[in-house]
């Protein structure tokens, strides 16, 4: 079993010989064969100088270097893309996670398909990361129904076949057990040792709060209605087209009664109520329509299977 270790790392010089040295005992010890993808995310400084000497001494090292700071998710998704191994484990590269805990993590794949680090004791500080922390821990795990303790951990093994089926952008690196829970994997969390920063600066913040809110609400709709637009649309446009028809076919009865009914609210909420139920049910049609398109034109699949039928 051949596993891939992805590094995304974005100005971490003075993390990088410590991490690389780190890793290598780690993972020479537990005997499985092994490579080390280092993805350089635009960096300023010199983690990409620090990097090329490992690239060209050590065969099992590749650098993916980026032309400008993409961000995490584009780091991980390159990562998934580029890795040939059986098993693919995230690890970040600020020296927090710490790599002993990699072949743990592995242990469990095969049974499980996604294992998930728990940072039980985390050494970060609590008002600017842990506690915006549990409160996105909470909300994404009520949200999407699949409850983790620790959705921020950057350390994460998988099934190969399942991370290269994941599609990222935005902030989706936090959602990936969510949004892999779509295929129907199995889902284990452990315990895993987390150390404080020691160089550098934090590349996060409690900024990112509002970014985790808006990426949560693009992952409900397509962990929920990806394959099915119209079910989301259709039902808030039929209630409010019905609405807007009752008051409508009220205010008709009113106008036939004698009474003026230009001058009323009710009239407008009426016709306001008809529009919006007209649009959204057209949205979802459209929605229909492009998925119909998508799903034809890149083949992709609307179930995955576990097992081939080929397979006796």
């Amino acid at each position: 079993m051949l596993v891939s270790v992805v590094i995304p790392l974005h100005n971490e010089e003075e993390n990088i010989q410590e991490l690389y040295h780190s890793l290598k005992s780690a993972l020479d010890s537990d005997g499985k064969d092994y490579e080390l993808l280092f993805i350089d995310d635009g960096s300023t400084d010199r983690t990409l100088e620090l990097l090329e000497p490992f690239e060209q001494k050590d065969s099992r090292v590749r650098l993916l270097r980026f032309r400008r700071n993409f961000g995490k998710a584009a780091a991980w998704a390159a990562g998934f893309d580029n890795a040939r191994g059986d098993v693919i484990v995230t690890i970040d590269g600020d020296l927090q996670n710490d790599p002993k805990d990699i072949p743990k993590l592995v242990s469990y794949i095969g049974e499980y398909d996604v294992v998930n680090g728990w940072r039980k004791k985390r050494k970060d500080p609590f008002i600017i990361r842990r506690f915006p922390s549990i409160i996105a821990n909470w909300l994404i795990s009520r949200v999407t129904g699949v409850k983790l303790l620790d959705y921020g951990s950057g350390l994460k093994a998988y099934k190969a076949e399942v991370a290269k089926n994941i599609s990222m952008y935005g902030e989706m690196h936090r959602f990936i057990p969510a949004v892999a829970s779509w295929y129907g994997v199995k889902i284990k969390e452990v315990e895993t040792i987390h150390h404080p920063r020691r160089h550098g600066e934090s590349k996060y913040g409690i900024s990112r709060t509002l970014m985790v809110i808006l990426d949560l609400i693009t992952v409900k709709f397509l962990q929920s209605f990806s394959t099915k637009p119209m079910q989301a649309f259709g039902p808030v446009g039929l209630a409010c087209g019905l609405a807007g028809f009752t008051i409508n076919f009220y205010l008709m009865l009113v106008w036939f009664s004698g009474q003026a009914i230009g001058h009323r609210p009710l009239l407008l909420l009426g016709i306001l109520l008809v529009i919006i139920g007209i649009q959204l049910i057209g949205m979802g049609l459209l929605g229909e329509m492009l998925v119909s398109s998508y799903h034809e034109g890149q083949k992709k699949p609307l179930y995955v299977l576990k097992t081939s039928a080929n397979n006796k």
